[in-house]
């Protein structure tokens, strides 16, 4: 079940996957200020400019996607995760396309994201989706990263 985070009853379940997510990865994400962010949340990912999704599994949080405001036209895909524990359920799909459901609604006429080398599956699922190169709307200096867009309108 997909379903939009409420604040702040689901705001430890969010900063505890998006932790868990930092902590998987390769790459040293302090560039980020991940810190601060998660200090402010849900400032930022809030109605009807940003969201957080989460997808649960028997009741258990298994995955989460976000969005936040860029501008009034672009919106940025942040913190696609599935837990191991639920991988293989077709999570990922359903969330991006969820997400993507939301930034129609939110009247976005793009979404961008940037995507760590690592991430092979996640690179390959969003081009199922139609993203494509894109400039980047965040500083990531991460070498190798790609940065993507998906028109919407």
């Amino acid at each position: 079940m997909i379903s939009i985070a409420r604040y702040p009853d689901d705001n430890a379940a969010v900063l505890e996957i998006w932790r868990e997510y930092i902590g998987r990865t390769q790459t040293n994400l302090d560039f980020q200020n991940n810190d601060a962010e998660f200090a402010r949340f849900p400032a930022g990912y809030e109605l009807p400019d940003g969201c957080v999704l989460l997808a649960r599994v028997g009741g258990a949080v298994s995955g989460c996607i976000a969005m936040r405001r860029h501008d009034e036209t672009i919106c940025e895909m942040k913190r696609l995760y599935v837990r191991s524990s639920a991988r293989g359920l077709g999570l990922g799909g359903k969330l991006v396309s969820a997400l993507i459901g939301q930034a129609h609604e939110a009247g976005y006429r793009e979404m961008r994201l940037d995507v760590l080398e690592e991430f092979e599956h996640a690179r390959a699922l969003y081009e199922r989706f139609g993203f494509e190169p894109a400039e980047p709307i965040t500083n990531n200096p991460v070498p190798r990263t790609s940065f993507m867009g998906l028109q919407l309108a």
